[in-house]
């Protein structure tokens, strides 16, 4: 884990530009621009790529997995520029909670895997890609989004610790807790063999 050097205020500072960043509700800017409705109203209600996708318009599905992926590596980058990695990594973890409890939502959320990957991948970008190139394979091979999020995010300690050199390890173990808490219907749903498919409307 990194070195803890900064100052309370300076962390502080980075954790709310962190969740601002990270609020940005980008699924339903794009969805509310290209005319597709009112995300929270279609699908599974979340605001992430996956229920985009829900929509039929694979582009702005992307859209949104790409930006919301960019938040979280953005609100690592310029915290890590302005005041060091242990400022990097406590504005990446606030850009997490930002996409999950957003506060011009009501607090009501994405899961959080595009920024999860986002901020990994800003850490130790040769971890992140290894833990993106999971979520990659299983999403391909079992077509399932929930059980492609929940297979990298435990991989992504494992990839942390052998490919970042240990400084994002304690991060990478918080989000994914975290991932599997937002997911705790996923998981249900997944020992039921009731979880829709990538590209199934609910």
């Amino acid at each position: 884990m990194p070195v803890f050097d900064s100052t309370v205020p300076v962390l502080a500072l980075w954790a709310v530009i962190g969740y601002l960043i990270g609020s940005i509700p980008f699924g339903i800017l794009l969805t509310r621009w290209l005319g597709l409705g009112d995300l929270r109203r279609i699908g599974s209600g979340n605001i992430g790529a996956t229920n985009v996708l829900r929509t039929g318009n694979k582009r702005a599905a992307a859209a949104t997995l790409l930006l919301d992926g960019a938040k979280g590596a953005v609100a690592v980058l310029l915290a890590f520029a302005a005041a060091g990695g242990d400022a990097g990594q406590v504005a990446g973890l606030a850009a997490f909670v930002g996409h999950c409890f957003p506060v011009w939502l009501g607090f009501r959320g994405g899961k959080g895997v595009a920024t999860f990957l986002g901020v990994l991948l800003a850490v130790s970008w040769p971890a992140g890609l290894a833990t993106c190139a999971t979520w990659l394979a299983t999403a391909v091979v079992g077509r399932v989004s929930s059980l492609a999020a929940l297979t990298a995010a435990a991989s992504s300690s494992f990839w942390m610790l052998f490919l970042g050199g240990g400084s994002g390890f304690v991060l990478s173990a918080v989000l994914t807790v975290l991932i599997y808490i937002r997911h705790a219907g996923n998981i249900r749903r997944l020992r039921e063999g009731t979880e829709p498919r990538i590209g199934q409307k609910t």
